[in-house]
C-alpha cells in the first residue's frame, strides 16, 4: 500500500472511532438524563413561623440530610404564608410539610391518603405564652388573665395553631365573645417574631406566640423582658408535625415512604435538632390531632 492510500485509510479509521466514541457519549448521555428525569426531586415546604433567615438555615441543612438518607435529590421551598404551604402540598408541589397543628389538618382534609407521620417531641405537649407590654401593669397569673379585655391585642399568623387557633379558643372560653368583641384593637402580625417585637415595642399591648419561639428569641438576646413578659400559659394541646403525601412508593418506590419516616425518627444531629429547635422526633398519626380538628371547627375555622 502506497503511503497516500495508507493515509486516507487511517484517517477513515480514526474517523470511524470518533464516530463511534460521539455516539456512544450521546447514547450514554441520553440515557442518564432519562433516568434523571424518571426520578423527581422530593420536595418539602414548612410554615413561615418566624424570620425567614432562620427557616432557611434549618431546612437547607434539613434537605441536605434527607438528601443523603434517601439517595434522591431533595428540596426545601420556602412559602410567603401558611395558607400557601397547605397550597402546595394540595397542588402536588410539594409532598412532604412541617405543618402545625392546623394547616396539618387542613392539608390533609384537601389531600385524602395523606398522613401526619413525626412529631417533635416537645410537640405533643405545646403550649401558648400570652405576652403584654410593661405599659399594661399586668403581671404573670396562673389562671387566663381577664384583665387583657379593652386592650390592644396582636395573634401570630391567620392560620397558626399557637398563634391564633389555640389563643382564640382559650379566649372565647373565657369571655364567651370573639376576640374583636372582646379587644380595643386585634391585629394579626404573621409570625411569631414579629408578634413579640410588636408587643415589645408597644404596637400592641398584649399578644400571643409560640412558646418555643419565645425561649429560642430570648436565648438569643432578642427579648427585653423590662419592656415585655409572659403573663399566662395556655393548657398544652398537639402542634407541630410532618405530614406527607400518600403516593410517595408509587414515584419514589416501594418503601420509599417508611425510609422517609425512619429518616424523621432515626434522626440524632443534635446540632441539626437544635435548629428546629426540638429533642427528637417521635411517632404521630392522623387520630392525634382530632382535638385540633374539634376546635377548629368550633371556632370556625375549618368546615
Amino acid at each position: 500500500m502506497n503511503a497516500k492510500l495508507y493515509i486516507r485509510a487511517m484517517f477513515s479509521a480514526g474517523s470511524l472511532l470518533h464516530a463511534l466514541l460521539c455516539t456512544s457519549l450521546i447514547f450514554t448521555l441520553f440515557i442518564f438524563n432519562s433516568a434523571a428525569a424518571q426520578t423527581p426531586s422530593f420536595v418539602f415546604t414548612a410554615i413561615p413561623d418566624q424570620d425567614e433567615t432562620r427557616l432557611v438555615q434549618r431546612f437547607g441543612r434539613f434537605a441536605e440530610y434527607l438528601s443523603e438518607q434517601l439517595e434522591v435529590e431533595v428540596r426545601y421551598v420556602p412559602v410567603r404564608s401558611y395558607a400557601a404551604a397547605v397550597t402546595a402540598f394540595q397542588n402536588d408541589q410539594v409532598q412532604l410539610a412541617w405543618f402545625g397543628g392546623l394547616s396539618g389538618v387542613r392539608a390533609r382534609l384537601l389531600v385524602p391518603g395523606s398522613e401526619a407521620i413525626a412529631q417533635g417531641f416537645e410537640d405533643q405537649s405545646f403550649v401558648t405564652y400570652f405576652i403584654a407590654h410593661s405599659s399594661t401593669g399586668l403581671s404573670p397569673s396562673e389562671t387566663f388573665p381577664a384583665e387583657i379585655a379593652n386592650r390592644s391585642f396582636t395573634f401570630g399568623s391567620m392560620g397558626s395553631t399557637s398563634g391564633r387557633l389555640m389563643p382564640e379558643y382559650f379566649i372565647r372560653e373565657h369571655f364567651g365573645q370573639s376576640p374583636d368583641d372582646v379587644f380595643s384593637r386585634v391585629g394579626f402580625s404573621d409570625n411569631h417574631s414579629r408578634t413579640i417585637a410588636l408587643v415589645q415595642s408597644g404596637a400592641y399591648e398584649v399578644g400571643a406566640v409560640n412558646f418555643q419561639v419565645w425561649q429560642t428569641e430570648l436565648a438569643a438576646g432578642i427579648i427585653d423582658r423590662s419592656q415585655v413578659d409572659i403573663i399566662w400559659e395556655t393548657p398544652t394541646y398537639p402542634d407541630y408535625h410532618w405530614t406527607m403525601r400518600g403516593d410517595l412508593d408509587a414515584r419514589w418506590g416501594d418503601g420509599f415512604s417508611d425510609r422517609l419516616k425512619d429518616s424523621l425518627l432515626g434522626l440524632d444531629d443534635e446540632e441539626l435538632l437544635n435548629l428546629f429547635p426540638r429533642s427528637s422526633f417521635i411517632p404521630t398519626d392522623n387520630s392525634q390531632y382530632q382535638e385540633i380538628l374539634d376546635v377548629g371547627r368550633e371556632v370556625g375555622l375549618l368546615d
